[in-house]
């Protein structure tokens, strides 16, 4: 064997082994979206409960189908920005709701809204009122990402700790409410819908590495048997 074909050989087994780990990146990543996909469809299961009845483990309340009945704090709405819709740029509306009887208000992401910048509205055009009434699923508040926060007082980049401590004045739940329903009423934003259940593309992403791998492998056998055959 030439040398030529021997250095052939040796980066074409060497790109099949790299397309073999990345297929079974892949379904390592099949089998968490799945793993995920049961615990949301475990959470979601009964009606809705109120935010105030969930429990307090963080684990046990995300994803939860939950409601929320309180007063609306408009001046201290968060912008969250950079939200795509469809195509579109836009923006998600994070209102902070103070509930009857609890000194610690629960943020809500009443939905999206089209910003041509994603990050300016008119956030006044879009409230719904002093008394909310609104059902959704738990999201959890993530930890502090280490990202710069955002300069303008009204605008988030992340739903994280760091930029709600530092524009929000008072506590906020270690949990948010994000308002699912009618996606199409222009009289507030357009609610998200629940979390999609599917298994995603990983699965056809880990069969094209595995193809790759095979191509690479079958490709260096068919020159090796070439050289031998004009040899």
């Amino acid at each position: 064997m030439s040398r030529r074909i021997l250095i052939f050989c040796v980066f074409a087994a060497a790109a099949a082994v790299l397309f073999m780990r990345l297929g079974f990146w892949q379904l390592d990543r099949l089998h968490e979206r799945q793993a995920r996909n049961a615990i949301i469809e475990q959470q979601q299961r009964g009606a809705p409960l109120p935010l105030v009845d969930l429990p307090h483990d963080t684990a046990q309340a995300h994803y939860r189908t939950a409601s929320v009945e309180g007063r609306y704090d408009y001046a201290h709405e968060l912008v969250l920005s950079n939200r795509t819709r469809r195509g579109s740029p836009g923006v998600e509306l994070l209102t902070p709701v103070h509930i009857l009887g609890s000194d610690t208000a629960v943020l809500v992401n009443r939905g999206w809204v089209y910003s041509p910048d994603g990050a300016s509205v008119d956030q006044k055009r879009w409230r719904e009122g002093e008394t909310a009434r609104l059902k959704g699923y738990v999201e959890l508040i993530s930890a502090d990402t280490g990202l710069a926060i955002s300069s303008h007082p009204r605008v988030v980049r992340h739903v994280s700790r760091a930029e709600l401590t530092a524009k929000i004045p008072y506590p906020v739940a270690s949990f948010y409410l994000v308002a699912v329903g009618d996606t199409t009423d222009l009289a507030h934003p357009a609610r998200r819908d629940l979390p999609v259940l599917d298994d995603g593309p990983h699965l056809g992403y880990a069969m094209q590495w595995f193809s790759f791998a095979l191509i690479a492998i079958a490709g260096a056998g068919i020159v090796v048997r070439r050289e031998r055959t004009t040899v």
